[in-house]
């Protein structure tokens, strides 16, 4: 199948979107119900595609009890609010073959021996080295990256067209380890009041694990670099506005352990972290949730987990559907 060749980004950093994309048949319903749990493997189809899914009944959660198969099913079920948020970029795998417990690693180049309709971001990184990444455009890709042992989904910040200009700005607030939480929800709200006052729409979601992630949406444009400066600028001036609760100090040896981190750094070119709807490697299999500034106040990170994330998007939608508008997106400005 001949290459759909997209924009080129920089001399740096050419890519292009390799394979068609389009739109395959819509699933029948609900997908999750044709994944049994009564066997270890099964092959679904989608038209002239087939993925096939393995060792369904291994326990992936063993203080949960939470198998692979049940982590196909959720997210074959959140997969029409989440396959948006992931479409052409390039994605980071992250491989759990054996649980929550056992080595992961991760992996970028596309396995061999994928299966041919995976669409791949062919990313040129700076020492001349050209990676294929897969992409997840539709639930069959989807199934395929989870069913290589990806508990989390890690996906690039800018699209496959450009991959040096990305369309939104993060913070991760990372607390050390003799911060609590409810420092973590304090300097979250400290970000989005700081946010807010220079007219950045803002959102939030938990990570999943210890922390709290929060999100701008922009115009793409600025390359990524300087949406690196900005972020880094930005986090020094409210860590020291916030100095009793946060740190922007990167330098493990100079971090004050009792100080929620303000990442700043996870702006630079090709880093990432776990997609919004993403299951964690946690006991509980906490799921890294879009939430309100009003539940900010409150909430605990085991709130939000793959047994009641389903429910919460079918009562409340897709709470992070604004990073996906084409309106309302902030020019980033030149500094904070």
């Amino acid at each position: 199948m001949p290459p759909t060749i997209g924009r080129g980004t920089t001399r740096r950093h050419p890519a292009r979107h390799i394979g068609a994309s389009r739109t395959g048949p819509a699933p029948p319903g609900d997908v999750a119900k044709f994944i049994p749990d009564d066997r270890d493997a099964v092959a679904l189809q989608l038209g002239d595609r087939v993925v096939q899914l393995t060792n369904l009944r291994k326990v992936y959660f063993p203080e949960s009890g939470y198998t692979k198969g049940d982590l196909l099913r959720y997210f074959a079920t959140v997969a029409p609010a989440l396959l948006p948020h992931l479409r052409d970029r390039a994605m980071v795998m992250r491989r759990y073959p054996h649980g929550i417990h056992g080595e992961s690693f991760f992996m970028k180049r596309v396995p061999a021996g994928h299966p041919k309709w995976i669409e791949l971001c062919s990313i040129t990184h700076g020492s001349g080295n050209v990676i294929d990444f897969p992409m997840v455009q539709d639930l069959l890709s989807l199934l395929w990256v989870v069913n290589l042992g990806c508990i989390d989904l890690n996906q690039w910040y800018a699209r496959c067209d450009n991959v040096d200009r990305p369309d939104c700005l993060h913070f991760d607030l990372d607390p050390g380890k003799q911060a609590t939480f409810e420092q973590a929800r304090a300097v979250t709200l400290a970000v989005h009041r700081a946010l807010d006052s220079l007219g950045l729409p803002n959102f939030a979601k938990t990570s999943g694990s210890r922390g709290m992630h929060v999100y701008v949406p922009i115009v793409r444009g600025p390359e990524q670099k300087a949406v690196w400066h900005f972020a880094k600028a930005f986090s020094f001036a409210l860590a020291a506005k916030e100095s009793a609760l946060a740190t922007a100090e990167y330098r493990l040896s100079r971090r004050p352990p009792d100080r929620v981190l303000i990442d700043y750094n996870q702006n630079a070119w090709g880093r990432t972290l776990a997609s919004v709807y993403s299951v964690r490697p946690q006991p509980e299999a906490s799921v890294s949730t879009p939430v309100t500034w009003e539940e900010v106040q409150h909430l605990e990170i085991a709130d939000f987990r793959m047994d009641n994330v389903p429910g919460r998007l079918r009562t409340h939608g897709d709470l992070w559907k604004p990073m996906l508008a084409e309106r309302g997106r902030a020019r980033l400005p030149a500094s904070p």
